[in-house]
């Protein structure tokens, strides 16, 4: 049975950072690219950052130069180190431990957890 659990949310200010957790059950972790996403009110879910098993990352625009995704293969964990945050980047954030290539676009494959709520204020 896959469980993910995430955590590491919160409030912050504009320009503060936070790390976000993810800890992996029941899957392939260490053999499958795995990611986050993000949702906020009234929009549909967005892909954020990717990491390969190799540890080759990957990243949406808004996400490059202040969000760093890494993870431990011998926890099935993947975490994402986010810098500078702005109001636009409160959502509800989500992981997913098996991303697949379509195309050069990342297709969410797997099971999502509960996401963990990350607020930013101005």
């Amino acid at each position: 049975q896959v469980q993910l659990v995430e955590s590491g949310g919160g409030l912050v200010q504009t320009g503060e950072s936070l790390t976000l957790t993810c800890v992996a059950s029941g899957t392939n972790f260490a053999r499958n690219v795995v990611g986050w996403y993000r949702e906020a009110p009234g929009e549909r879910r967005l892909f954020v950052a990717a990491i390969t098993p190799a540890g080759v990352a990957d990243y949406i625009d808004f996400a490059k130069g202040r969000f760093t995704i890494s993870r431990d293969n011998t926890k099935d964990t993947v975490n994402l180190q986010m810098n500078d945050l702005k109001p636009e980047d409160t959502a509800v954030y989500y992981c997913n431990v098996d991303l697949r290539d379509l195309l050069g676009a990342w297709f969410a494959a797997g099971s999502w957890g509960q996401g963990t709520q990350v607020n930013v204020s101005s």
